[in-house]
């Protein structure tokens, strides 16, 4: 069996290049090196490198034949792809396979690698062109939805909504207002599970669901809820019940501002229920709107994402009955939330 001998300045340099080596392999091949020198036999080094003798022969005769130099790592030679990375990225990023000739609405590692044999004569396979998107910091994940259209008005409307907030008197107040449906079809999320072996969750089939209006009070963050009947929806007058629980919740106010979406069961003109409310309580309950298409200038919605993830997301409730006690459990430990926006910062 070959060993290797090193005096003290060649294990010192050994033992150097073992800590300060910036690559793995190379600090590998340095340990391997200082064990043959101390007598570790080849089935020891085997069993704690997780390599074949083979393996460990080959780098002690490479050691011997090249000394140092020959554990550290060869600079890779450029591959085929490599001048073509940067042209590949930009077809990813920002180019439709459809613009390719594709009838496909996402690009595929195999798609790139076709149009690159066939267009441009390069011979790679799919796996090479994965790694080379890998290489130039691209990762394979869900990306985020956000909604294309835009309200022409949105700015005009979130000035307006700044300095309604901003000048509110001490007698009057301000809520952020939107409903959420409970299902018993729970949403699915993450969750721990063994490695190689899917978790499971049980759904009931045939869902029910039950809606909840919310209102995230300006100054406090406190949440008025109002639950909606069976089989309701979102209906004009569960709009108009919960105004009514924000009337008694907020005696102490003068005028309530709700401010909510454009949804039909919020406005008075498609709504005779919610025309006849504020023709009676008008002077107490005013209504605002937020601008179009705009989830992300209401703070209530942040409310029901944390509801989402603490009780519905992979719930066990054997009904609707249990999961709205889970729910109600959950408001009743946290009657209060964030309620503060970049948007309506004065810039």
């Amino acid at each position: 069996m070959p060993t290797v001998t090193l005096d003290p300045d060649q294990r010192q340099r050994c033992l150097d290049l073992f800590r300060t080596a910036a690559d793995h392999p190379t600090r590998q091949r340095a340990l391997l090196v200082l064990l043959l020198a101390a007598g570790v036999s080849y089935a020891a080094l085997t069993d704690a490198l997780g390599c074949s003798s083979a393996t460990v022969a080959r780098w002690a005769g490479r050691y011997r034949a090249g000394g140092l130099q020959a554990l550290t790592r060869r600079p890779a030679r450029p591959g085929r792809l490599a001048a073509w990375v940067a042209l590949v990225v930009g077809w990813v990023l920002t180019c439709r396979p459809q613009q390719f000739g594709f009838a496909k609405s996402r690009w595929s590692c195999a798609a790139v690698a076709l149009v690159l044999r066939e267009d441009h004569g390069v011979p790679v396979g799919r796996e090479m062109v994965r790694l080379a998107l890998r290489g130039a910091g691209l990762v394979w994940r869900r990306p985020r939805p956000v909604v294309r259209r835009r309200d022409p008005d949105r700015l005009i409307k979130l000035l307006a909504l700044r300095r309604l907030l901003r000048e509110l008197p001490d007698d009057q107040t301000a809520v952020f207002m939107d409903e959420v449906e409970i299902h018993t079809n729970p949403k699915i999320g993450s969750m721990w599970m063994r490695k190689g072996r899917q978790a499971t969750v049980d759904t009931p089939g045939d869902n029910e669901k039950l809606v909840l209006a919310g209102s995230l009070h300006w100054r406090t963050g406190r949440l008025i809820s109002t639950w909606g009947g069976p089989k309701e929806g979102r209906t004009a007058a569960l709009f108009c019940r919960h105004l009514d629980d924000l009337r008694r919740a907020f005696r102490q106010y003068k005028v309530i501002y709700v401010i909510c979406d454009n949804a039909f069961n919020h406005r008075p003109d498609k709504s005779r229920l919610v025309k006849a409310y504020l023709e009676e309580w008008g002077q107490r309950v005013v209504l605002h709107y937020l601008p179009l298409y705009a989830p992300d200038t209401n703070p209530v919605e942040e409310v029901w994402w944390r509801l989402h993830e603490a009780v519905t997301r992979n719930h066990r409730c054997a009904d609707l009955d249990e999961l709205i006690d889970l729910t109600i459990d959950w408001l009743v430990e946290r009657p209060f939330f964030r309620v503060r926006r970049k948007v309506y910062e004065s810039p």
